[in-house]
C-alpha cells in the first residue's frame, strides 16, 4: 500500500468539524450515494490502485458504522452486464433499490452504457433502459417508477423523465440540448431540487459556459459571466450518415470566414476513449479542433462505432477491432462532408489524441486519404503498450484477454505491424510522463517511419503526462500541427 493514493468517504461533523473515514483504506472509492435514511453507503470502489483497477470494480453497500458488502461483481455477473464497467449508484427512494449505470466504459468519469436496477440486498441486475438508441450517463430516481434521465443522443445532450416499468419517455418533459451538460468532460450531471426543479451547466461551440436551472421545460439562463465572450470559430452543425448497418454521426465546424464559392482543406480530429463522444462544448486549453476552424480549415469531430450516441450495440461494436469498423465509418462520414461542401480532397488531414493518436496512427497505414497527420499520445503496437502503461486493466474488456493470452487480436490492431503502408507525412507528439499512453509508443512509431525513410518528425514534451498542463507546452504543440498541416497541405 506504500505510495498509493487511496480515496474514501469521509464524514465531517457540521458542529465539532470532526472528521470520520467510514470507507476501508483497502477499498479505492470511485463514486457513492446515501441511503435515504443516511444510515448506509452504496458505492462502486476496487482494491487500489484506483487509476488501474476502476475496469474490475465492484458494487458494494456498507452501514456508516459497518463493514462493506459486495452485491455486484461485473466480471463474474452473467448477462448482459458480464465483463463491463459500472458508474453512478443511486438509492431508490424507498431504499429497497440501487440503480447504476453499466456498459462498455474506457475511462472512469466518462460514463454511458445502459441503466440497471438491483435489489439493495443483492441478487440479478435487470436492464431497464435496453436497446436504447442513446447512452445514459446521468439519472436520479423520481419516484418507484419514474427516472430523470440524462444522456448522450446522436451527439447531443438528452434530459428526459423515463418509466423504467413501461421503457417510454414522457412527452411533456422531454429535452434535447445541441450542447453538453457539466462542468467538463463527459461527466454529465445535473443538480435537482426537493420540487424535482433542476440546475445544470450549459455550454456549446456557440456558447461559454453558464448556468441554468429551472423546470425541465422552462430553464432560465442564471449566470451572464461569460456574455461578452464570442467564437473566433466557424459555426458547427450536426453530420450524419449510414455505413454498414450502423447510424453515425459527428459535428463539422466551418471555416471562420466560410465562403461557399470556395475550396477549402478539412482536417479529421479523433476523439479519445474510444467509449467517449464529440458533444458540442465550449473548448477549452487543451488540444482541439477549433484553432484550426479559425484559421480557415472544416474540421470534422466524427462519432463512430465505439462511441457514445448510439446505443450499447454501437458503442461495443469495435471490441477487438480497433481502427477497422471505425476507421470506414469515419470516411464515409468525410465522403458526406464531401458531397455537402467544397472539400479539396488532396488536403484533407487527421489528427487526434490518445485513442484518436492511435486512429491516427493506425489509420495512415490503411489508407492513403490523408495528406498529413500529427499524433497526439498515440498507440502504435498494442502488444508492448500492454507491458508499458499503468491501466493495463482497461484493456481487458476490449480485447477479450491480455495479450500474453491472445497476442493475434494485439498484433491485428497495432499500427507497426502495416508500417510499410504508410505514405502520409506524421508528426508525432506526446509527453515523457504519460503512463496512459507511453512516449515509447509514439517513440516506436517514429523510429520506424524514419529508418523507412518516410517523412515524419517526434517531439517529447519534459514533465508533461497524458495532459498537457505547462501553458508553453500547450502553445508549442498546437502550433506545430498548424505548421505541419500548413506545411504539407499548402
Amino acid at each position: 500500500m506504500e505510495g498509493l493514493e487511496v480515496q474514501r468517504v469521509t464524514a465531517v461533523d457540521a458542529a465539532s468539524g470532526q472528521l470520520t473515514q467510514i470507507t476501508p483504506p483497502k477499498l479505492h472509492v470511485f463514486e457513492f450515494d446515501w441511503s435515504p435514511d443516511s444510515k448506509k453507503l452504496a458505492y462502486v470502489a476496487a482494491p487500489p490502485p484506483g487509476e488501474n483497477n476502476w475496469w474490475v470494480a465492484r458494487l458494494y453497500t456498507q452501514p456508516v458504522d459497518g463493514q462493506p458488502t459486495a452485491i455486484l461483481d461485473p466480471p463474474t455477473v452473467a448477462g448482459s452486464l458480464h465483463g463491463l464497467q459500472i458508474a453512478v449508484p443511486r438509492w431508490s427512494q424507498d431504499g429497497q433499490q440501487i440503480a447504476f449505470i453499466g456498459g462498455l466504459m474506457s475511462d472512469q468519469g466518462s460514463t454511458g452504457g445502459d441503466i440497471y436496477v438491483m435489489p439493495a440486498t443483492g441478487g440479478e441486475p435487470k436492464d431497464v433502459t435496453p436497446d436504447r438508441a442513446a447512452s445514459p450517463a446521468w439519472f436520479v430516481w423520481l419516484d418507484g417508477r419514474q427516472m430523470g434521465v440524462a444522456e448522450i443522443k446522436g451527439g447531443s445532450s438528452h434530459l428526459f423523465v423515463y418509466n423504467i416499468e413501461t421503457h417510454e419517455e414522457s412527452k411533456e418533459n422531454n429535452l434535447t440540448l445541441p450542447g453538453s451538460v457539466g462542468a467538463g468532460g463527459l461527466m454529465m450531471s445535473v443538480a435537482t431540487s426537493n420540487t424535482n426543479n433542476i440546475a445544470l451547466i450549459r455550454s456549446s461551440f456557440d456558447s461559454p459556459p453558464e448556468v441554468w436551472a429551472g423546470e425541465l421545460m422552462n430553464l432560465r439562463q442564471i449566470t451572464h459571466v461569460n456574455d461578452g465572450v464570442k467564437p473566433l470559430w466557424g459555426k458547427a452543425e450536426s453530420v450524419e450518415w449510414d455505413n454498414e448497418g450502423f447510424h453515425a454521426q459527428g459535428w463539422l465546424l466551418l471555416p471562420a470566414h466560410y465562403d461557399p464559392a470556395k475550396k477549402y482543406p478539412l482536417i479529421v480530429e479523433v476523439h479519445g476513449g474510444p467509449s467517449s463522444a464529440v458533444v458540442p462544448r465550449w473548448p477549452g486549453v487543451g488540444y482541439g479542433p477549433v484553432p484550426f476552424s479559425a484559421l480557415d480549415y472544416f474540421v470534422l469531430m466524427p462519432n463512430p462505432r465505439g462511441s457514445y450516441g448510439e446505443g450499447e450495440k454501437f458503442t461495443q461494436a469495435n471490441r477487438k477491432d480497433f481502427g477497422y469498423g471505425d476507421l470506414r465509418d469515419i470516411l464515409t462520414g468525410v465522403d458526406t462532408v464531401e458531397k455537402k461542401y467544397l472539400i479539396d480532397d488532396a488536403r484533407v488531414g487527421l489528427t487526434g489524441w490518445s485513442y484518436g493518436g492511435f486512429m491516427t496512427m493506425f489509420a495512415v497505414t490503411q489508407t492513403h486519404r490523408f495528406k498529413a497527420a500529427v499524433a497526439g499520445a498515440g498507440i502504435a503496437n498494442w502488444q508492448s503498450y500492454y507491458g508499458e502503461n499503468s491501466i493495463d486493466q482497461w484493456m481487458i474488456p476490449f480485447f477479450g484477454a491480455s495479450v500474453y493470452d491472445d497476442p493475434a487480436v494485439y498484433a491485428k490492431m497495432s499500427a507497426i505491424n502495416y508500417i510499410k503502408n504508410v505514405k502520409t507525412p506524421v508528426l508525432a507528439v506526446v509527453g515523457d510522463r504519460d503512463g496512459e499512453c507511453p512516449a515509447p509508443q509514439s517513440f516506436e512509431f517514429w523510429h520506424a517511419l524514419r529508418d523507412l525513410g518516410d517523412t515524419t518528425e517526434l517531439v517529447v514534451y519534459p514533465n508533461e503526462g497524458h495532459g498537457f498542463v505547462n501553458p508553453e507546452h500547450r502553445r508549442d504543440v498546437l502550433e506545430r500541427a498548424l505548421g505541419w498541416f500548413e506545411e504539407y497541405m499548402p
